[in-house]
């Protein structure tokens, strides 16, 4: 079993320490009994997303046992986001589509999560003003998840292989939402809109990835070359203890214990101070090592494409 676990990781670099030590292992689980049951990806995305709603519902009441149920559901849903990944590539039904879908359900969770922790303080005498606390609180979420994101698929990219990475350029979107019509192609077109926004948001906070992703792909037309893997691997690898971070097992740790305290009014101040330093240390971190590796490219990418 832990090999056939291991080919639905993205790549072991990149998976946090419950991700591999719970998450993927409960997933696979989870992923082998739909297989059987004939569940499709879509399908365990949907059942993610109620059972993250009816967390972030759960979490509106002072109620500790209230609590304490809605933190397993939303163990449960993201046991269920990992799972419908892994479902997708032992069954190879994974598609683009299918991962804005996910996306979106993502999203959706915790808006439901943020709106209630709001509800509740104020039902418990906040000022008003922690609407706006958590509008902020929510901005920087968005932002730090997409960096975070955007930042795994880069190194998926130039270290795992292109056909692990989910590194699309908002160049090529665009030109691909064109394309469709709405008259025949509105579902695609609507879920492409939503994508390339994301993408657009991503590369606007990443400039200089941007760049060395589009040198790299006229460098290496058909695959990144290993001496530059190897370098790239050691030297972009240590920033995913800080990018772990941004993405949503270290959120929940925080979300958990704030909840069991009663003091989930912290929680936005968390996202807005403590979060929003490590964006801006790995923003900082990014553009050094895409500057370091810009030059190193561009010595293999033809004189009239530089």
């Amino acid at each position: 079993m832990p090999a056939a676990v291991e080919g639905t990781y993205k790549a072991r670099d990149v998976e946090g320490f419950l991700d591999l030590h719970f998450y993927r292992k409960a997933g696979f689980w989870f992923a082998q009994a739909f297989a059987r049951v004939g569940f499709t990806p879509s399908g365990v995305t949907m059942l993610s997303g109620i059972f993250g709603l009816a967390a972030g519902h759960l979490y509106y009441y002072h109620d500790l046992r209230l609590n304490l149920l809605g933190m397993a559901l939303h163990v449960l849903s993201n046991t269920f986001d990992n799972a419908d990944g892994q479902l997708a590539r032992l069954t190879n039904q994974g598609s683009r589509n299918g991962r804005i879908i996910d996306s979106i359900s993502d999203h959706l969770v915790f808006v439901g999560i943020y709106l209630h922790l709001v509800l509740r303080c104020i039902a418990e005498g906040a000022s008003p003003a922690i609407w706006l606390l958590a509008l902020g609180a929510g901005l920087s979420h968005g932002v730090q998840g997409a960096v975070a994101d955007y930042y795994r698929n880069a190194y998926l990219f130039f270290v795992a292989g292109r056909a692990r990475a989910e590194f699309d350029s908002a160049a090529d979107l665009r030109a691909e939402y064109r394309r469709l019509s709405w008259a025949g192609d509105l579902r695609q077109k609507l879920l492409l809109r939503v994508y390339l926004n994301f993408t657009l948001g991503q590369e606007r906070f990443s400039p200089n990835l941007v760049q060395l992703r589009s040198a790299a792909w006229q460098a290496f037309p058909a695959a990144v070359p290993e001496s530059f893997r190897t370098r790239y691997r050691a030297v972009a690898r240590p920033m995913f203890i800080w990018i772990g971070f941004l993405m949503t097992n270290a959120r929940m740790l925080v979300l958990f214990a704030l909840l069991l305290v009663a003091r989930p009014s912290w929680y936005f101040v968390f996202e807005l101070t403590a979060l929003n330093l490590v964006l801006a240390y790995v923003l900082l971190k990014q553009s050094q090592l895409c500057r370091s590796f810009l030059p190193e490219i561009q010595e293999f990418v033809p004189n009239e494409l530089n």
